[in-house]
């Protein structure tokens, strides 16, 4: 990743905090997302393994960037496209293809990195940008929009009210904020290419 190694660094101790926490979830009961899609444990599962693979991978593509991550990404993008084209509720396929789209921005940043020329890491910074800029630019604004998106969702509850602070610690809580976690870390990776 371009930028100052203290912003790689926080990064991807964001993507494996939140990764850890996916996988500790894993671990337990039915995760929050497949109660509310009402698809069960099993599918739950899987959500909360993908997000897990992501936040490795994120931080991962954070610290080493190279061709090896975009190929698995892609991988991964063709399973969450596969997916979401299956049967399930339509809050499952538009999770799953959010999953997809990540994946896909995520084989486009390490491709785009890779292909960029090597700078001297202290002035890393002031390369040239790497990847199409018109399609940073519109991941930039899926990302931003998601992350604003998953915060309002962060400070309400299911009947729409305004919660405050200290009361959103539940577990659907905390999965939202890991959410929102992601979202930032995609958005602040893309705006550093």
């Amino acid at each position: 990743m371009h930028g100052p190694a203290l912003v790689t660094w926080l990064l991807a101790a964001l993507a494996l905090a939140s990764s850890g926490y996916c996988l500790v979830r894993l671990c337990g009961p039915a995760p929050s997302c497949a109660a509310q899609s009402g698809t069960g444990r099993r599918t739950g599962h899987r959500t909360e393994a993908t997000e897990a693979l992501m936040g490795i991978g994120m931080a991962g593509m954070a610290l080493r960037p190279g061709v090896l991550w975009g190929w698995l990404f892609a991988l991964l993008a063709a399973a969450q496209v596969f997916a979401a084209l299956r049967r399930g509720s339509p809050a499952l396929r538009a999770h799953r293809l959010h999953h997809g789209i990540g994946a896909l921005a995520m084989t486009y940043m390490a491709l785009a990195m890779a292909d960029a020329p090597a700078h001297d890491h202290a002035h890393a910074h002031h390369g040239a940008p790497s990847g199409l800029p018109l399609l940073t630019g519109a991941l930039l604004l899926y990302f931003g929009c998601y992350a604003l998106w998953s915060g309002s969702r962060l400070l309400t509850t299911p009947h729409g009210a305004v919660v405050a602070a200290g009361d959103a610690g539940t577990t659907d809580g905390v999965s939202r904020a890991c959410q929102l976690a992601m979202g930032v870390g995609m958005f602040a990776m893309l705006l550093s290419m």
